[in-house]
């Protein structure tokens, strides 16, 4: 039986990928070593390191103004490392909050210094990205930190702010190179692997290069975003096994025709879902239209018992990971990049099976 796996993260992978990664795992390129036993300063590992900084620049049409890292520790590091190495003493940050990441975001950047939320759509139980024309930005501040996705509750930036002079932070771990966006526009991107990238354990980080000198000369040097750029990602031993994953998922996507082709394939994906949706009167999706997540897909059915139902039959015929975050319920469809369409078909194949018997 054919297994799609929609769970929000750790995420499934292109099966062309993980069919490499077996074939390669005990015996890479002959050297009779699997990839996590060769040496991370050796001439294999560098040229898989260097392969995956070279797709992603191409891929994201990043500039030499900017570093491309590999760091370990997760998004949620990173909620530290910002304000760590780029919130001035004194200065303040301006934070949008979107969900339980950008609160999580918020409230360790609050123990490094000042913090102002400029825009929020918590009053609305999240059910929309915070309306960008009212939000209450801080003169000067160091800088803005946005959630590009988010996936516990399906909403996402389709347009982002103009943040003028102002360095623009984002953590796209759910939604980087899903799509064609201006690196340019930013000053920090982040994302966690495990979800359009790669396996858990490794996180992109690409740091326009004059923001670094920011950083205050106690920061530890695991966590100064200048030891990254100054070693390449090789201060320490890296996550090796994530990194040569990396390599392999952009190797696909360059395969694949770039961001431009998987941006389509997205939409595609995405606009059936929606679709049903909107037309059911079973199934309902609590996103305003213009917020909606193209990455996770969120609904609720008329009980939490058809919910539990849905779930369970859905396992049964080989569609995992459907059940909603626990903090909201419902249903949850992670829709990555390696979701292909006929997993989203055989999801909109069930569901309308469920509707008919069930409503």
């Amino acid at each position: 039986m054919k297994v799609y796996n929609f769970s929000a993260g750790p995420a499934m992978l292109p099966e062309e990928v993980m069919k490499i990664a077996q074939e390669e795992f005990c015996n890479y390129r002959g050297t009779g070593c699997g990839i996590m036993e060769i040496s991370h300063r050796g001439k294999e590992f560098t040229e898989v390191i260097e392969r995956a900084e070279s797709n992603i620049r191409e891929l994201m049409n990043i500039s030499d103004d900017y570093a491309v890292c590999f760091i370990q520790g997760g998004a949620s590091m990173q909620f530290a490392m910002v304000p760590m190495n780029l919130l001035p003493a004194g200065a303040t940050a301006d934070y949008a909050d979107s969900g339980v990441w950008a609160s999580s975001a918020i409230k360790e950047a609050k123990k490094f210094g000042n913090i102002n939320v400029c825009g929020s759509s918590k009053e609305t139980n999240y059910d929309r990205i915070p309306e960008i024309r009212h939000w209450k930005p801080t003169p000067n501040a160091a800088y803005l930190h946005i959630t590009s996705n988010n996936t516990i509750y399906g909403t996402q930036y389709h347009g982002f702010p103009e943040s003028g002079s102002t360095p623009m932070i984002a953590d796209m771990s759910s939604d980087i190179m899903s799509r064609v966006i201006n690196v340019n526009d930013f000053g920090l991107i982040y994302a966690g692997a495990q979800k359009n990238l790669g396996p858990s354990g490794v996180v992109l980080v690409i740091i326009r290069k004059d923001l670094a000198a920011r950083t205050p000369e106690n920061i530890p040097t695991m966590l100064k975003y200048g030891t990254y750029i100054e070693h390449k990602s090789l201060y320490n031993t890296p996550p090796t096994f994530g990194i040569y994953m990396l390599a392999l998922v952009t190797d696909w996507i360059k395969r694949l025709g770039g961001l431009n082709v998987i941006e389509e394939i997205n939409n595609s994906k995405s606009e059936v879902l929606y679709e049903l949706l909107d037309r059911s009167s079973f199934y309902r999706n609590p996103v305003q239209p213009d917020s909606r997540s193209k990455m996770n897909i969120v609904f609720r059915l008329p009980s939490e018992e058809l919910e539990d139902k849905f779930v369970k039959e859905a396992a049964k015929l080989g569609m995992t990971g459907l059940k909603g975050h626990r903090s909201v319920g419902g249903i949850r469809a992670s829709i990555y990049n390696a979701m292909p369409l006929a997993g989203v078909e055989a999801l909109i194949d069930f569901m309308n099976d469920f509707e008919s018997r069930n409503s």
